[in-house]
């Protein structure tokens, strides 16, 4: 069997889920709980549920909103940087059929 003194304890534990969903087990961990569990995941569910986990979609939306943000500014310079230097000359335009 295993040898005496090296192995933690495996003692009774309770899984608790944000959902309230409360799961009996072992482990060596103790009590502890989590946030989505197989009572209220989409996977098993087949429901679909909006899991925003620590705020990544508008940590995501702020870092990519600066880029386009400057982006659009450098855009606008170069524009209006062509407008000087070319001393606002006219579009071209098609020759009339």
């Amino acid at each position: 069997m295993a040898k005496k003194g090296i192995h933690p304890v495996y003692k009774p534990a309770t899984i608790t889920c944000a959902c309230g969903n409360a799961v009996e087990t072992y482990s060596t961990r103790g009590a502890f709980s989590v946030e989505i569990c197989s009572n209220c995941h989409p996977f098993y569910t087949g429901k679909q549920k909006f899991v925003d986990a620590a705020g990544r979609i508008e940590r995501f939306q702020k870092k990519y909103a600066a880029g386009t943000a400057a982006k659009a500014e450098a855009a606008a310079a170069k524009a209006e940087a062509a407008a000087k230097a070319g001393g606002g000359a006219a579009p071209k335009s098609s020759p009339a059929s």
